[in-house]
């Protein structure tokens, strides 16, 4: 028998969490603590599912929010639906579900960015079957694309040893000067936020508010986040704050003083992060966002930009593991205007 219905944030959360966890394109960000997280920052949320004799076997958590000057409703599922995708039926089921929802809340598109491997699904297969559901490509995403993963499940000095030599050296380094890393708690969140604004400032990216960090911290930690602190002589240095999800973790917020560099406390820092997700028992740890480019142009280029994720990319390609891309963004367009406004005003 099938089921279907709209979920409110309530007793069906575990159930729901759980189904996210154990899919193969589960992700934190279709998690219940991912939306109550947005919830406070000015976005809306809901959540459609279905069920089959009892149990969930897809769904997607929908964000909402109003842009360019609010005249633009935009609904959004980060890294969803999580549908079996080789499933005519079971996919247009959902999206007549998705639709509904973002009917009821006036959106004028729908962009979904489902976490779905390119390698494993080649562009021409993907856009056959977004465009059969009425979908339109996007070349607008709003998460990063393409990220580098690192496989988790051999040994601590087997993961080092697929590092770069210099990655590998950092690390040692960081210990051999006297950086320690440790558990942070809600307490060491200013010296993190110092070191946020410090990073954003040398770096030239925006962050976001302090409330913002110390929202995810206390949503998520300790059973699915920590931020783990590297530390000299009792000053914090360098930080990450890393995210658990099923089998995967991810890194989505690091920092580092500018006091100290010599010293690597943020090749510790990231260390330490992956020791604490291969601990929780992850498989995976996800960087999460390098420049969108195929590692042939990445590795003949990183030397030479200073622009956008190219920094980014000189750090994080030296931890080793797979650079991997996900299909990108596909919209559903119920009102053609305010898409184009939507994609004018992103172009801004």
């Amino acid at each position: 028998m099938l089921e279907l219905g709209e979920q409110p944030y309530t007793e069906a959360d575990a159930e729901w969490d759980a189904f996210v966890a154990a899919h193969p394109h589960g992700s934190l960000l279709q998690t219940t603590n991912w939306a109550r997280l947005k919830n406070r920052f000015g976005w809306t949320s809901e959540r459609v599912w279905m069920k089959r004799d009892g149990r969930l076997v897809a769904g997607a958590q929908v964000l909402f929010r109003s842009l360019a000057l609010g005249v633009v409703k935009l609904a959004y599922v980060p890294h969803g639906p999580l549908v079996d995708w080789r499933d005519d039926e079971q996919v247009a089921v959902l999206f007549n579900q998705v639709d509904q929802a973002a009917y009821r809340r006036g959106a004028g598109l729908l962009k979904m960015e489902p976490r779905l491997w390119q390698d494993e699904w080649p562009a021409a297969e993907w856009e056959a079957l977004y465009r059969r559901h009425g979908c339109v490509a996007s070349p607008d995403t709003i998460q990063p694309p393409r990220t580098i993963v690192i496989d988790l499940r051999p040994g601590e000095d087997d993961i080092l040893a697929a590092m770069k030599q210099k990655t590998r050296y950092n690390v040692r380094l960081a210990e051999k000067k006297g950086v320690t890393t440790r558990l942070g708690t809600a307490a060491d969140l200013p010296a993190f936020l110092r070191l946020m604004h410090a990073t954003g400032q040398r770096d030239g990216f925006g962050i976001h508010q302090p409330e913002y960090y110390r929202a995810a911290l206390e949503l998520f930690a300790p059973e699915n986040a920590a931020l783990l602190l590297a530390e000299y002589e009792g000053r914090a240095l360098a930080g990450v704050m890393v995210f658990t999800c099923g089998d995967s973790a991810a890194y989505l917020y690091g920092a580092s003083s500018d006091e100290e560099r010599a010293r690597m406390p943020a090749y510790a820092a990231q260390w330490a992060g992956m020791r604490w997700a291969k601990g929780r028992g992850c498989t995976t740890y996800d960087l999460w966002g390098v420049p969108d480019a195929d590692e042939a142009t990445l590795e003949a280029g990183f030397t030479d930009h200073q622009d956008g994720l190219w920094p980014v990319y000189r750090f994080k390609r030296g931890f080793g593991g797979e650079v991997r891309r996900t299909v990108g963004a596909a919209d559903r367009v119920y009102n053609g205007l305010l898409h184009r406004l939507y994609a004018w005003r992103r172009g801004r």
